[in-house]
């Protein structure tokens, strides 16, 4: 499951230890663990040719390691097979099946039904990096998945976690690509912008101002979409009489282009935005980033909770309300 990560930790994104690489082959993965942060150090398959990649493509060593048969099951009703056989490269974290028998029976038979086919999707493709990332270049770091949201990984001690599972077995070489195992189901966020201010709590006075504005529903569509959002405490910043005027009918237009000022189309990350340096919102006008210190500046807004994944974009939430020109 996906946890905010502070914005200080975003201006350094390469930190912690790497783990050494093996040969790397495909075989039979280690146990299912109970989800800890103190996972067991990290084995590493081995080659029987010493070769630099595998023979198999990822969803043939998968099948051929006998620890995956639900996967490769998900993989078939999600419509994936043939993506992963393709050329990538790509990187799984590969959940084995007693990773998946901890989702339950009932939970795992819901999302194999072809009405729930864009949900499984969106986990799968959340457990795919692209590109061929090997143990040895891992660093402890956010990385965005196929799906779009990021994972969080954490490389300390000789140990890789992926957000809450340990990585149990690493490099197993395919010949497009290299799968990690890993001992529990990582799930993305299914919640919209929208939906996960709202269960947040911290942005109570901005969702009603989105309502108000009649911008629930399109942000509560596909996407993506970058949401600076300002917190309660920041709103508290303004009159309250200011605020009441602005939910007023005849004051809708000023509002939603407030609004929208908040708004990036994209799902913009908050390292992605400081190099960017700016970015031009649904209002038309731009707004300035920069890293300053340990924080980060939207104009003159500080980023107090960065990088909130949803299922349709990220929220970064700041300390200020910005008004456009």
């Amino acid at each position: 499951m996906k946890t905010a990560w502070k914005s200080a930790a975003f201006l350094c994104l390469v930190c912690g230890s790497g783990v050494a690489i093996g040969d790397g082959s495909c075989g039979e993965s280690a146990p299912a663990r109970k989800q800890s942060h103190a996972a067991a150090p990290v084995s590493h398959a081995r080659n029987s040719g010493g070769d630099a990649m595998g023979e198999s493509n990822i969803v043939e060593t998968a099948m051929n390691a006998g620890s995956f048969k639900t996967l490769c099951a998900a993989l078939k009703a999600a419509g994936l097979v043939g993506t992963l056989e393709g050329k990538g490269p790509f990187t799984v974290f590969a959940p084995t099946d007693e990773a998946f028998e901890k989702l339950g029976s009932a939970t795992l038979e819901e999302l194999l039904k072809p009405e729930n086919k864009e949900r499984l999707v969106a986990i799968l493709t959340y457990h795919v990096v692209p590109g061929r990332v090997l143990a040895e270049n891992v660093r402890t770091m956010g990385v965005a998945s196929v799906n779009g949201q990021r994972i969080n990984l954490v490389a300390e001690h000789g140990k890789v976690r992926v957000d809450s599972a340990n990585v149990v077995k690493a490099d197993v070489l395919a010949s497009n690509g290299v799968i990690h195992v890993i001992d529990t189901v990582i799930l993305p966020s299914d919640q919209n912008v929208v939906q996960t201010a709202m269960k947040a709590g911290d942005f109570t006075t901005l969702c009603k101002l989105i309502k108000a504005a009649g911008l629930a529903e399109s942000l509560s569509g596909p996407g993506p979409y970058t949401v600076f959002a300002p917190t309660d405490e920041a709103f508290a910043r303004i009159d309250p009489a200011t605020l009441e005027s602005l939910m007023k009918p005849e004051n809708a237009a000023k509002l939603k282009q407030i609004l929208k000022y908040h708004v990036v189309k994209g799902r913009v990350f908050s390292d992605q935005a400081v190099k960017a340096g700016q970015a031009k919102t649904a209002a038309g006008q731009s707004v300035e980033i920069e890293a300053k210190g340990n924080s980060i500046l939207i104009n003159d807004a500080r980023v107090v909770n960065a990088d909130i994944d949803a299922s349709n974009g990220v929220i970064h939430a700041i300390d200020l309300v910005l008004m456009p020109e």
